[in-house]
């Protein structure tokens, strides 16, 4: 059994200070193996913003990885935005764009889908693609679930007003071939949670803002996930307008049975 925190859309910078100790005392009460940052730590790649975002995931008692976003390219200097895009991210962060790791019965990649000559729009590049097959080969072998941790969505719904990423569909049918089982993604700041149109092998789990804001008509939340076997729990926890603390808003539970993904 693994359990895994998926927080997202942290944007320090533009956060909610009262939400940062509440959010991390529930992270550590869930007790994960790892928790998962999958992009925008910050509002505007400033500095001090990293090193905000980077205070935070320190203080947090299990092992992170993270991805970046499309706000961590810096928009302060073009030079660097262009020149040096991930120089801020590798100093305050960590020198992986696309981490990895190895659980006991999971595997967790991250590719990076920010695109720094864009502003909001991601893109799905098939070198990234290409890096990650070995490793989700080797947990497919292994009978391991494969987990893809990445900042855009690779599928939206018609309602979403953010342009789809570049290479998506392609991308989805390139990690179908490689039997990736789960993606883990934010940008929208919604929460969602079911298995792609394109491919019902692969589950989509979306998370919306930790601690941002800008939550959309929806309250600053994360996901725990716990692996089981051929099974997944999903639990989502939020806070409301008024709330300083994170409450469990909801519990799922998934199972992938004749490699297709379906909820109970």
């Amino acid at each position: 059994m693994t359990r895994i925190v998926h927080i997202s859309d942290l944007h320090f910078g533009r956060d909610r200070p009262e939400l940062l100790r509440p959010l991390r005392e529930a992270i550590d009460l869930a007790e994960p193996d790892l928790i998962c940052v999958s992009g925008d730590l910050t509002q505007r790649a400033r500095p001090g913003q990293f090193r905000a975002a980077r205070k935070f995931l320190d203080l947090l008692s299990a092992p992170w990885i993270a991805v970046p976003g499309n706000h961590d390219t810096p928009l302060d200097n073009l030079f660097v935005r262009f020149a040096r895009p991930w120089k801020r991210w590798r100093r305050y962060v960590s020198p992986e764009l696309e981490p990895v790791w190895d659980g006991p019965d999971c595997a967790v990649v991250g590719l990076n889908t920010a695109d720094p000559l864009a502003w909001q729009r991601g893109r799905l590049r098939p070198r990234g693609l290409s890096r990650i097959k070995g490793r989700l080969g080797e947990a497919a072998k292994a009978g391991h679930t494969a987990i893809v941790m990445m900042h855009h969505p690779p599928e939206q719904l018609e309602a979403d007003e953010k342009q789809p990423m570049r290479g998506a569909s392609h991308g989805l049918h390139r990690l179908a071939e490689m039997n990736a089982d789960i993606v883990l993604c934010g940008h929208l700041h919604v929460w969602r949670a079911r298995p792609v149109f394109q491919s019902e092998g692969i589950l989509l789990l979306q998370v919306g803002t930790g601690l941002s804001t800008r939550g959309r008509g929806e309250p600053n939340d994360f996901n725990v996930m716990t692996l089981e076997n051929s099974g997944l729990a999903l639990d989502r926890y939020g806070a409301g307008a008024r709330e300083t603390g994170f409450t469990r808003l909801s519990s799922h539970r998934f199972e992938k049975q004749n490699g297709r993904w379906q909820e109970l």
